[in-house]
């Protein structure tokens, strides 16, 4: 069986700087599997790039017309038969998140992955109300699975 036809994952993580408290591969690699994973077993070639503001910045502005970092990029390829894509995580503005947010650095970097896993698979929160809360319970539902609390829950407070 081919990777094209597989329900594997071929992860490939790049840690473009040096920042303390990126996750480990193992980790990356779960919450990606299971954000994969849930509308039922896929395949994925996936690279997942941590890098740091300049760079953020740079690619935000290049390919999304705005010029500052933000804390995920999703660059979706295709879907079918596999996901195809890359995210880019800037570890900056994950950790000031996470501190603004008082939540742990894991638990903000996994909620990102998830959250650019689903986008690479089609889901879009900016295209209208249902399509956001439809990805919002998805993530809970994910990040749930993986232990996490909502990371939602104080927006709704």
């Amino acid at each position: 069986m081919s990777l094209m036809t597989s329900r594997r994952l071929n992860l490939s993580v790049q840690y473009a700087c040096a920042t303390d408290g990126l996750p480990l591969r193992h980790q990356i690699r779960s919450w990606a599997r299971t954000a994969l994973n849930i509308d039922g077993m896929r395949g994925g070639q996936i690279t997942i790039r941590f890098v740091d503001a300049e760079e953020g910045q740079s690619l935000n502005r290049d390919y999304r017309d705005k010029d500052y970092a933000t804390n995920v990029l999703s660059f979706p390829y295709d879907i079918t038969p596999i996901v195809c894509g890359d995210l880019v995580i800037c570890a900056p503005v994950v950790a000031r998140e996470a501190a603004e947010q008082e939540k742990t650095l894991e638990a903000h970097y996994a909620h990102l992955i998830v959250h650019g896993m689903l986008h690479l698979q089609g889901y879009d929160h900016e295209t209208g109300e249902d399509d956001a809360r439809l990805m919002e319970d998805k993530e809970r539902d994910i990040l749930a699975s993986l232990g996490f609390a909502d990371p939602y829950i104080d927006r709704e407070e």
